[in-house]
């Protein structure tokens, strides 16, 4: 799983299907924050995330 912001969208799902040879799930967190915890920052920066990738 992974919290991304928009700027970093693209490189982490290259970086997804690297590391798991398929292709990631994304979900805007506005959605998916109710229901599961995530990270309060960017997997790259310091940016809130928008998205999360699964």
């Amino acid at each position: 799983m992974y919290a991304v912001c928009a700027e970093h969208v693209e490189q982490a799902i290259d970086r997804y299907v690297d590391e798991y040879e398929l292709s990631p799930d994304l979900h805007r967190l506005e959605e998916y924050q109710k229901e599961k915890k995530v990270p309060a920052h960017c997997l790259y920066c310091s940016l809130p995330p928008v998205y999360l990738l699964t």
